[in-house]
């Protein structure tokens, strides 16, 4: 590395390659990877979303992981948050209801409302 350029150009190269570009009109989704995540089984969730996009060519959705979401008996916990900041959080989730949730909710734009927060507190 011999300039700033060149530094800044690596920086450019690795954002793109993690999918973290910086673009605020992107669709996010973050899943909880906290310890009680982890155990729950959200490394396959993640794992699941990003083969999910990758498979469909979907290069305008980032996928992120955070902390404790503070939920630990609904992990493994997803959030979807649209780039209005609008957000879907998704609990107990597996590889499966990832998929399900790819294909309904970030392709066609339909928030699978059984896999909510909503719906499984209703269920209690």
């Amino acid at each position: 590395m011999k300039s700033i350029a060149e530094l800044e150009e690596i920086r450019k190269r690795t954002l793109e390659q993690i999918g973290l570009r910086e673009n605020n009109e992107k669709m996010r989704i973050v899943v909880g990877m906290a310890t009680c995540g982890i155990a729950a089984g959200a490394r396959p969730v993640m794992n699941t979303f990003l083969e999910e996009l990758k498979k469909r060519n979907i290069n305008n959705v980032s996928v992120t992981m955070t902390g404790c979401i503070g939920i630990c008996r609904l992990e493994p916990i997803v959030e979807v948050i649209e780039p209005d900041g609008s957000k879907v959080t998704y609990v107990k989730m597996n590889p499966e209801k990832a998929a399900r949730v790819v294909a309904e909710h970030i392709v066609n734009g339909r928030v699978c409302i059984d896999y909510t927060i909503g719906a499984e507190e209703k269920n209690k």
